[in-house]
């Protein structure tokens, strides 16, 4: 099922890949055998009966099969239109009507996938289960161009994708890393706030009332709460500045036991860090380490860090 869970992600790991640095060294990742890509419709097909309770209508629950199989394609637009041409289908309603109005529980889909990926990732061979720095949790956003302003959350702010401030919607990311590979497991749309006190757009675009502002960082704090209650092995939490420059998180995670690494701006030029261990010097309030770049290998216990591009 590895497979299905990480085409799951394609697109959105296909649009960060473009964004990498070009010094970036990471090795290219094998490419998956024969046999396997033979399963790749069987095992999406097993995912989809997992997602059968959380559908109201069966219609509906085939409908997302055939919604997923035309994301999973090699369709270059992922659009209404070009999804329901993929699915053999004459218009665009069936799809739009699924991600809009069709009655299914979304947050449930999306505690069966992060059970798949738990599942999958888990190390088959006991000696692998305690390999440093895994289990790891990345936290990360991503940015959506839209040239309209009625999707919602849409406006003028920083895409990460392009890398420049334009009309887009941002997401929030968790994604959950081991040994035998990885997944997304959360999301959240965020919600600016002239989006949040404006009734009238908030109507249009079909925001619940229970939805109130909230900030990228307690996005995801709320996301790491429900992978802990879930009850998946965390080792190390990872994420960039817009989240390392939180006190409220780097508080959270040192009261949760979490080890961390966090890149923080203007902060002598390097990480905010936290392994666990007891600090060898403070540099402020919930932050026990802060180091150059360059010393964040001498920090971590051994064998917990391979480089893999440069400092």
């Amino acid at each position: 099922m590895l497979e299905v869970a990480t085409l799951l992600t394609a697109s959105f790991i296909e649009s960060e890949n473009r964004m990498k640095h070009p010094q970036h060294t990471t090795s290219v990742q094998v490419g998956p055998t024969l046999r396997e890509i033979s399963r790749w419709h069987e095992d999406l097909r097993e995912l989809h009966g997992r997602l059968r309770p959380h559908f109201a209508r069966p219609e509906v629950h085939q409908q997302a099969l055939r919604y997923l199989q035309a994301v999973l394609s090699d369709v270059p637009r992922k659009n209404g239109w070009q999804l329901a041409e993929q699915a053999r289908q004459a218009h665009p309603y069936g799809m739009q009507r699924l991600l809009s109005q069709a009655v299914w529980d979304q947050e449930a889909v999306r505690d069966e996938v992060r059970r798949l990926v738990s599942e999958t990732l888990r190390s088959p061979r006991p000696q692998e289960a305690d390999e440093a720095p895994f289990p790891v949790l990345v936290l990360d956003e991503s940015g959506f161009p839209k040239r309209g302003r009625h999707s919602a959350g849409v406006g003028p702010q920083y895409c990460g994708r392009t890398g420049r401030v334009e009309n887009c919607q941002v997401g929030v990311f968790l994604s959950y890393v081991t040994a035998a590979g990885h997944a997304l497991i959360d999301r959240a749309l965020y919600l600016p706030q002239d989006w949040c006190a404006d009734p009238a757009r908030r109507q249009a675009a079909h925001i619940p009332e229970a939805v109130r502002f909230a900030t990228k960082p307690e996005l995801g704090q709320q996301m790491i709460e429900r992978a802990q209650a879930a009850g998946l092995p965390i080792r190390w939490v990872v994420a960039d500045t817009v989240y390392g420059h939180s006190p409220d998180l780097r508080a959270f995670l040192e009261d949760q036991d979490l080890a961390y690494a966090a890149s923080r701006p203007f902060h002598r030029g390097g990480l905010c860090a936290n392994t666990g261990r007891p600090a060898a010097h403070g540099c402020g309030q919930h932050c026990p380490a802060s180091l150059p770049r360059a010393g964040l290998a001498a920090s971590l216990p051994k064998p917990g860090y391979q480089r893999r591009a440069p400092l």
